[in-house]
């Protein structure tokens, strides 16, 4: 199944972004395929994604957080190889780049802060060519639906999401899913 389907992501479109290690189990146990694990360094994040495939998940990995992986290149060859995840998110285009070419796939993730903003990273997804955009705050329905309208992956709506009706907000403006820490939304 393509990234680009729907379905990817369950039929809530709701993915658990772990932050804290006591929320890992909860995610697993959560209804979605797919997690998102922002925690970890180069000792447990091996453990932390096996957890999450034997639950039957897909995850992906913020590279950008794990302690000890670094800036280099080669970052994502060991991340493959080594730990295989389903795939990475950054905010770096070089680590998306080097996760496709290694056979991973890649979310870019993008802060907008104001139009400035946007508009370098619209440059950067094109540059990039990540298989999803995660967007950072998840909370502008208007640049949620430009952006939909203005590229052909994936919009993923993350950050500053606190109930329900803020997800069904993403959702409706054209967002794919809704990514969020607060694991009282999981279900």
């Amino acid at each position: 199944m393509s990234i680009i389907e729907h379905d990817y992501w369950g039929p809530k479109r709701i993915i658990p972004a772990v932050r804290k290690v006591e929320d890992l189990q909860a995610a697993c146990r959560s209804d979605s395929p797919v997690v998102f694990l922002l925690i970890g360094d180069l000792l447990t994040v091996e453990d932390y994604i096996k957890q999450v495939q034997q639950a039957g998940k897909k995850i992906f990995l913020h590279v950008d957080f794990i302690t000890g992986l670094g800036g280099d290149p080669i970052v994502m060859k060991f991340v493959a190889e080594r730990l295989r995840p389903t795939g990475i998110i950054s905010t770096k285009s070089h680590f998306v780049k080097h996760a496709k070419k290694n056979g991973l796939m890649a979310i870019q993730r993008i802060f907008l802060i104001d139009t400035s903003a946007l508009e370098h990273g619209i440059h950067n997804i094109e540059q990039s060519g990540p298989d999803a955009v995660e967007i950072m705050p998840g909370l502008i329905p208007r640049v949620i639906t430009k952006l939909c309208d203005t590229i052909s992956i994936p919009i993923i709506a993350g950050g500053l999401i606190h109930d329900h009706s803020e997800i069904t907000m993403a959702l409706q403006a054209g967002a794919s899913a809704v990514s969020m820490g607060s694991k009282r939304l999981w279900t």
